[in-house]
């Protein structure tokens, strides 16, 4: 017997006891669950595992490239309820789909309740969210049947007030009530209900929310989201051809990382789990033996690179300032963003010199009340001139090594210089977490790949 290790029948009990009290919620996305070969995989996932017990389904997504996911089907459907027209041959479409699900596992499962159903309330046109959120309630009966699991409406156990705000407290509540008496369920992602009953829903991509709050409600040890990618990478694929993963990442790069594109996971979902201290493991589902990408509260493990990730979007416009002693007027910056506060466009960032301060915004949204913006400026602070710089894009640079890493900023202007980029922006958080650049929309990929090239391709 090897030193240190304690005997080696007892070693492996103990672990097997361990494994039988963690609790795991496990989420799979719409690829994960778009035909019966993909149920398959995820039945397998979940049966490998017997910690793998509370599972949150979404919708079926797309097939192929060419496929439509069962979600915007619905919206179609619903749509054409709403305007008179036929939508029986959208909604025989729809069911096809979960048809050749149930067909493709040899299930005794009838769904011809649930769609006149469905019908009846589309006549009754009883809203968009009721819908939207039929892909993952058939979706979840299926799962349920298909493993056996005790099923639980989302709608019993997620809340909505009357608008249809979210209610957090309220939820966890109902959650840990519902669930205490289930050692296994299947619970649709992406829904909820308003205290009348009638469905309300998140955001798209709202299932990641709803594993989350499940995984906080039951005090999870791990809340495992599935998808079609083996976890975060550290640069767009679409950008960097086969840029590397990212093993370990913290909640508060996550979140740098998410507010700037990247959409592994909704962002959401991260509060839920992080105010219990509960990791997310992000997986492949046609890759499980892939490790993923744990992301934690925090860690004592060294970042394989000085920076975690590069994420980035194109689409600003910087709002520049310039007035002589603005550093001595008092409420200067207060009466700036109280304009673009009243004309209700939200700032992206805003770096400042001396006599000098930008805002940053989206285009889109500031070249509706442009006008109005100036003259408000001007009638609040006087300025010496204002500048205009549209086409920018931003770039995030995210990483909780930098913090112990000298010259980080530089090695991002030399790489930038290399390659003739001419630096529009800089803006470096107090945390050192990360470092913000802004440059010409025409140079956004190039400066990906050069930020890439110096922080990964030569510290392999």
């Amino acid at each position: 017997m090897e030193a240190g290790l304690p005997n080696l029948p007892e070693w492996r009990n103990e672990c097997a006891n361990k494994e039988e009290i963690m609790k795991k919620v496990v989420k799979f996305g719409g690829s994960s669950l778009a035909s019966a070969r993909q149920f398959k995989k995820v039945k397998a996932i979940i049966l490998a595992d017997k910690s793998r017990s509370f599972v949150i389904p979404s919708a079926p997504g797309k097939r192929d490239k060419k496929d439509v996911k069962v979600t915007d089907l619905l919206y179609q459907c619903y749509d054409a309820a709403c305007a008179g027209q036929s939508c029986k041959k959208i909604l025989d479409q729809i069911k096809k789909r979960f048809m050749d699900i149930i067909d493709g596992l040899d299930l005794n499962l009838n769904l011809d309740f649930e769609f006149d159903k469905i019908q009846e309330n589309f006549n009754r046109r009883l809203g968009r969210d009721y819908a939207a959120s039929r892909g993952e309630y058939l979706n979840s009966l299926i799962m349920s049947h298909y493993l056996g699991f005790p099923f639980v409406d989302a709608a019993d156990v997620i809340c909505f007030d009357e608008k249809g705000n979210f209610l957090v407290d309220k939820t966890n509540h109902e959650l840990k009530e519902h669930l205490a008496g289930y050692k296994q369920a299947v619970i649709p992602g992406f829904y909820g209900s308003r205290p009348d009953g009638t469905i309300a829903t998140f955001s798209r991509g709202g299932s990641d929310i709803t594993g989350s709050l499940v995984a906080r409600a039951l005090l999870a040890d791990l809340y495992e989201n599935w998808t079609d990618v083996s976890g975060f990478l550290v640069a767009d694929p679409q950008i960097i051809d086969n840029p590397v993963p990212i093993e370990t990442i913290t909640y508060r790069e996550l979140r740098e990382l998410a507010y700037m594109g990247a959409s592994v996971l909704h962002e959401d979902a991260i509060f839920p789990v992080r105010a219990e201290g509960i990791p997310i493991n992000i997986r492949n589902t046609n890759r499980p033996d892939d490790p993923g990408t744990m992301i934690v509260e925090n860690t004592s493990r060294k970042p394989r690179y000085t920076i975690t990730g590069i994420a980035g979007k194109k689409g600003f416009c910087a709002v520049n300032i310039d007035k002589t002693m603005m550093n001595t007027e008092i409420g200067f910056g207060r009466k700036v963003l109280e304009v673009f506060e009243n004309c209700r466009i939200p700032f992206e960032h805003m770096p400042s010199g001396i006599d000098t301060m930008s805002v940053l915004v989206h285009q889109d949204e500031f070249q509706e009340t442009e006008q109005t913006v100036i003259s408000g400026i001007h009638r609040a602070v006087h300025p010496d001139s204002i500048d205009l710089e549209s086409d920018l894009a931003l770039i995030a640079v995210v990483g909780r090594g930098m913090k112990a890493v000298r010259g980080t900023a530089a090695r991002i202007f030399a790489a930038l210089s290399h390659v003739n980029i001419n630096i529009k922006m800089i803006d470096q958080g107090s945390s050192e977490l990360n470092i913000i650049i802004g440059v010409r929309n025409d140079d956004f990929e190039n400066a990906i790949h050069a930020i890439y090239n110096i922080f990964v391709n030569t510290e392999l």
